[in-house]
């Protein structure tokens, strides 16, 4: 699949489609549902080639998030297609972007998550079930407000047990049925 051909809607499209499908439809994330019901998720396509090109345009959605008002974005998916096709690479990344947050003084207010298509957890294999809870179409960096995951969690029974229950969710599901989530049902 040539990604970079890809056109922003085509690829919003297809993030909706997995946020859909699998973290809300497999309840991966139990917090998910109502910002997406609220339409409080900003999605972002990244046009950046290289890393500081993505850097530079993370500190702007860093900033953005900052500014908005929580019941107009929630939370922002910073999609990109032209860099970090490889898992290491976006996995080093990840500090790079932690240390974005704390330059910016928002250490304790934004949080970065990751997801990638071929996300893998340290020490399992690159088929491990578990890799899925964090498998995306694309790259992403999910910017989240602290004071709502400390809501989240907080309203949560045991927020220790969602990884184990989605870990149990996609073994029952296996790597087929993941698959059969994303198939087009319309035949095209």
């Amino acid at each position: 699949m040539n990604r970079i051909a890809e056109t922003p809607e085509a690829v919003v499209k297809a993030t909706k489609d997995w946020l859909v499908k699998a973290v809300i439809g497999l309840n991966l994330c139990p917090f998910a549902k109502a910002v997406h019901l609220k339409n409080q998720i900003r999605y972002v396509v990244s046009e950046a080639e290289t890393p500081e090109d993505l850097l530079a345009h993370l500190i702007e959605e860093l900033k953005a998030l900052d500014a908005a008002d929580p019941e107009e974005i929630e939370t922002t998916l910073l999609i990109h297609l032209k860099v970090f096709e490889d898992f290491l690479d976006y996995n080093d990344f990840l500090g790079v972007a932690e240390a974005a947050v704390e330059d910016l003084g928002l250490e304790g207010e934004i949080q970065v998550a990751s997801f990638h298509p071929r996300y893998q957890f340290a020490d399992s294999g690159p088929d491990d079930i578990g890799n899925y809870t964090n498998r995306s179409p694309y790259p992403i960096l999910h910017l989240l407000r602290e004071a709502s995951v400390e809501r989240a969690v907080a309203a949560y029974p045991d927020p220790a047990e969602i990884f184990e229950a989605n870990v149990e969710t996609l073994r029952r599901l296996g790597i087929e049925g993941w698959r059969r989530l994303f198939l087009d049902r319309t035949g095209d």
